[in-house]
């Protein structure tokens, strides 16, 4: 159980969010739900990289990179910074840090038949 867990009342998830939040939210899931993006993110959540050495990480060549970081960045899940001539790419924050690892864990859950918990 998380802390936010025990803040988070009954009420918190019977009201819908408005439909800015739901189609930001939709965005960001659909960003996601391309393989090499997930992989792209996930070591971004551990480090910033450049577009070179991303593209080596994730073993494709560096205009798809750069395409890739493109379409997330337009969805507000990657954050960008000027080092000299290189764009360094980074997550994010917390939030998506968290969202790509309780996803990565639920899939454990499903491909080892871990028991689901709260």
């Amino acid at each position: 159980m998380y802390a936010r867990d025990d803040v988070a009342t009954t009420h918190d998830w019977q009201q819908l969010p408005d439909g800015s939040h739901v189609d930001a939210a939709v965005d960001g899931f659909r960003m996601l739900a391309d393989p090499t993006r997930l992989r792209m993110m996930w070591l971004l959540c551990g480090s910033e990289y450049d577009v070179t050495t991303l593209a080596e990480a994730v073993g494709i060549a560096r205009p798809a990179v750069s395409q890739h970081l493109a379409k997330l960045k337009l969805a507000g899940l990657v954050a960008v910074r000027r080092d000299g001539r290189r764009a360094v790419y980074r997550v994010r924050g917390g939030h998506v840090r968290r969202l790509l690892g309780e996803a990565i864990e639920a899939a454990d859950h499903r491909v080892t038949g871990r028991p689901d918990h709260d």
